[in-house]
């Protein structure tokens, strides 16, 4: 990995289940290049991953492996917003560390990166081929039409909101975090985790599990508050904090409303490993 380099830092963050794990594009060798302590994170909870990841590396050269010349170091952006200089590696160097170390997550983790490592790549040239590759999960995983139709066009509207907040000096990462909170708090009163919890989840994708409804007022939450902060004009966390709750308390109020004439909960304890599971009724 020596050489000079051309760095993008677009989509700089992706997440497997609830981790967030930081990379590059390396635009001179055409692959993404992945923050081998997050990794590690990942792979053995540990509370100290770069002594770990160190002790890894050192075992690995004293059997004569081959890994260190194919590593290399950037500084990478850290929770604390500060640049440290940190270990990054391509898909198949991951593959070779990920096999050197014993975790349940391996497995599942080997898939995650076989897909944002390689397929990506081909999706940057057609991008169709994102949309059909989430649309076969979600058909063989038994969604119906209709629910895929409206996650993806919830998916649509969740990207121009992260896009004008991109474009507003909104930061990634707490600052999307806590207003898509407040957004969902607004038109559910329920904070992520107590959405989750009524799920029955814990790491697995709340979005990924939810029922049509409650795709339908999210999307209508977040079109909401994309429209109110482009009128308001806001820039920054603090007003575009104001526009999202404007904007989930607009689907709030649609929410309460269908719920008094139907007589139960939108939000739901149906989830995607257990879809038969029933909503709970009003009290």
């Amino acid at each position: 990995m020596k050489g000079k380099r051309r760095i993008n830092l677009s989509k700089a963050i992706v997440n497997f289940e609830e981790f967030a794990v930081r990379r590059i594009w390396d635009e001179s060798n055409e692959k993404w290049l992945f923050s081998v302590v997050d990794v590690i994170v990942i792979l053995t909870n540990s509370p100290r991953p770069r002594k770990y990841w160190n002790a890894l590396k050192t075992k690995l050269k004293q059997e004569g492996s081959e890994l260190s010349p194919k590593l290399g170091q950037l500084k990478l952006k850290a929770s604390d917003g500060k640049y440290y200089l940190t270990d990054i590696a391509d898909t198949e160097t991951l593959f070779r560390i990920i096999q050197s170390i014993p975790s349940p997550k391996a497995e599942p983790f080997k898939l995650w990166l076989a897909k944002v490592g390689y397929e990506r790549l081909q999706e940057t040239v057609d991008p169709e081929l994102a949309v059909n590759r989430a649309r076969d999960y979600w058909q063989q995983a038994g969604r119906s039409s209709k629910w895929i139709e409206q996650q993806m066009h919830g998916q649509e509207t969740r990207n121009k909101l992260t896009d004008y907040w991109q474009e507003n000096d909104v930061k990634k990462g707490v600052e999307y975090a806590t207003l898509t909170d407040i957004i969902r708090q607004e038109w559910s009163d329920l904070t992520t985790r107590q959405h989750k919890n009524i799920k029955g989840l814990k790491r697995h994708n709340l979005r990924d599990n939810m029922t049509e409804a409650e795709l339908i007022f999210t999307a209508l939450a977040e079109l909401s508050t994309t429209q109110i902060a482009q009128v308001e004009k806001a820039v920054g966390y603090n007003q575009n904090a104001q526009s999202a709750k404007r904007g989930g308390r607009i689907a709030g109020d649609a929410r309460q409303a269908l719920e008094e004439r139907i007589g139960k909960k939108i939000v739901s304890g149906e989830n995607f490993l257990a879809p038969k599971k029933e909503t709970r009724k009003l009290k």
